[in-house]
């Protein structure tokens, strides 16, 4: 009987909150009944739908991890010269360690050379018989991996949640391109208490340094 995983992330390209990878694992036993639920890219669902299904793979199958890389860790891998696909190869890797699987469906951040992102997995796995399939919108493709891509967004949604309630405030989705995270960053990126939840290596924290630098040398020059 074989272990059958998928491996997808949610939150990869936020200058706010977590990076969330999921492994999802069934016996190939229960294909058939995964293919039942008719699970999809979890882009493709509403939030409702994501939830249901969530708990339907939960109950399905006992066999799946989920792993939240906060913004400090993405920082800190990042100041050691570690890039974001290398550091979800580095993630994809230990879950697979940690599951064990036989085979394995991936969605690869690496396109449309999916092979190159399984080079990156392999050089820190334990297991190195398992096959990888790793494609472009695997999570499209297969239901593993759809399942996973389900996991991880619910669980994103649920810690973009959990620190819109500590901070007391909406801040929109985390991405740089929601103009309520952008207005919030611009008036607060520098706060403490925001500082632990956004990454500061991205791009656009960056040019708000930058931003702040010009303002406190113009006024030096004042």
């Amino acid at each position: 009987m074989a272990k059958i995983c998928g491996i997808d992330e949610a939150g990869r390209g936020p200058v706010m909150g977590p990076l969330v990878m999921a492994a999802y694992c069934i016996e190939d036993s229960q294909t058939e009944e995964l293919n039942s639920l008719r699970v999809k890219d979890s882009k493709l669902l509403s939030p409702g739908q994501r939830e249901k299904l969530f708990h339907l793979l939960t109950k399905l199958s006992k066999n799946y991890k989920i792993s939240v890389i906060t913004a400090k860790e993405i920082d800190s891998r990042s100041a050691v010269g570690l890039n974001l696909n290398q550091l979800e190869a580095l993630k994809v890797a230990e879950l697979i360690n940690d599951l064990a699987p036989d085979i394995v469906y991936v969605d690869s951040p690496t396109s449309p050379d999916g092979k190159k992102f399984e080079q990156m997995i392999r050089k820190d796995l334990i297991h190195k018989t398992v096959k990888i399939v790793s494609e472009h919108k695997a999570d499209q493709k297969y239901p593993t991996c759809s399942a996973a891509s389900i996991l991880a967004k619910v669980t994103r949604d649920e810690e973009i949640e959990a620190i819109k309630k500590e901070l007391g405030i909406d801040f929109g989705s985390g991405y740089a391109a929601d103009n309520i995270t952008k207005h919030y960053l611009k008036s607060n990126w520098e706060k403490p208490e925001v500082q632990e939840y956004i990454r500061k290596s991205w791009g656009t924290i960056k040019d708000l340094e930058k931003l702040k630098g010009q303002k406190t040398l113009g006024e030096f020059e004042d």
